[in-house]
């Protein structure tokens, strides 16, 4: 017997959530029965319109408590920053929670709110799994899945590039694009605790492979433009940075085990160094036997402009729900997870139905 859609609610409405929802509405496997928005200008708007869609019938709301009664099976949470406190309120309510904004492994740093989590599930009897696509996705559960055919594994690198002047965002000034390059490297603009967020996927893939980070070491290198780089809200001044690249690197059995990479630049030429980080997208590479390597280079074209890290991000949570919902109660790492059984991704694309309805 067909097992009925899981109904859903989309919490916010960004370029993550509005992904969601188009997926929860062309999806017969869901039942969006909720959006909760933040911005007042949203609250009382059919959802569809949110996400440049036909009406759906579902009206967009900032009452918790409307998002309460509708008694959803699952709520994929996404708003700009993280709010354990509501995600606890979500679990004991009953509700399953998948978040792209974690916690994704229980670590020394995430012990408290894995702990809070835990035991709101214990109260509603509810399930949380940590999603994302990195942390998440590629800096875990992908290396571990090409580790599988290795007979050795020596050190694992994950690298993400992003062209911001191609894939512009509202945080290209706060990301400290334009900053004097001695000042960002004296005084980075990614915040001090962002490495031990990303650490949660490596201590996930150390515990995996039956080893454990001991320490974490955190690196920085900057490109200078090399002449003025215009962009949709300002400009990058010649001189200043144009290119950035932490490197954050967790060590295991006292050397160095997996590095994540993070190359943020301003086009892909015009600057100096010239970093040979490849194109924009996510790479594993395998120091080991036999050496691993695979690239998720950035899609081409995406229905509607969607950024490709804003489909790749919902997804790797949206795709998660029908496991999570099935699960036991409790936090779902990939590690309980497994491989998963997904629902309603083999189906005719909205286009093509449309087209063979109207040749009918």
């Amino acid at each position: 017997m067909e097992k009925r859609p899981y109904r859903v609610v989309q919490w916010a409405t960004g370029k993550v959530g509005a992904v969601a929802i188009r997926h929860f509405v062309e999806n017969p496997a869901f039942d969006l029965v909720g959006v909760f928005v933040t911005d007042p200008a949203k609250v009382g708007k059919d959802a569809g319109e949110l996400v440049e869609m036909e009406p759906i019938g579902v009206i967009a709301t900032d009452d918790v408590e409307a998002i309460l009664a509708t008694g959803a099976d699952c709520v994929h949470f996404a708003p700009a920053r993280p709010d354990l406190d509501m995600v606890c309120r979500l679990l004991r309510a009953g509700m399953n929670v998948v978040s792209p904004l974690g916690p994704f492994y229980r670590t020394e740093r995430s012990a408290a709110a894995c702990d809070a989590i835990a035991e709101a599930c214990r109260e509603g009897g509810t399930s949380f799994h940590g999603s994302g696509i990195h942390p998440g996705f590629a800096g875990d559960i992908l290396p571990l899945t090409l580790t599988r055919i290795m007979e050795r594994v020596d050190h694992i690198h994950i690298y993400e590039v992003v062209d911001q002047l191609a894939n512009p965002s509202n945080y290209i000034e706060i990301m400290g694009f334009g900053r004097d390059c001695e000042d960002l490297l004296a005084n980075p603009s990614r915040s001090a605790d962002a490495p031990y967020f990303f650490a949660e996927s490596m201590a996930l893939v150390a515990e995996a492979l039956g080893t454990r980070v001991e320490k974490l070491t955190t690196k920085l290198e900057v490109a200078a433009a090399d002449e003025d780089i215009v962009y949709a809200h300002g400009v990058v001044k010649a001189g200043t940075v144009a290119g950035q690249h932490y490197e954050w690197t967790g060590w295991a059995n006292g050397r160095a085990f997996i590095s994540y990479h993070f190359f943020w630049r301003m086009g892909t030429t015009g600057m100096t160094p010239q970093w040979d980080c490849g194109p924009t997208g996510y790479r594993v590479l395998i120091e080991g036997n036999p050496p691993m390597e695979l690239r998720m280079p950035e899609p081409e074209t995406l229905r509607g402009g969607t950024r490709y890290i804003s489909l790749w991000t919902a997804m790797a949570g949206v795709n998660t729900i029908p496991a999570v919902c099935d699960g036991e109660p409790g936090i779902l790492t990939h590690r309980e997870l497994g491989l998963l059984q997904t629902r309603g991704q083999v189906r005719t694309p909205s286009g093509q139905a449309q087209a063979a309805e109207g040749e009918r």
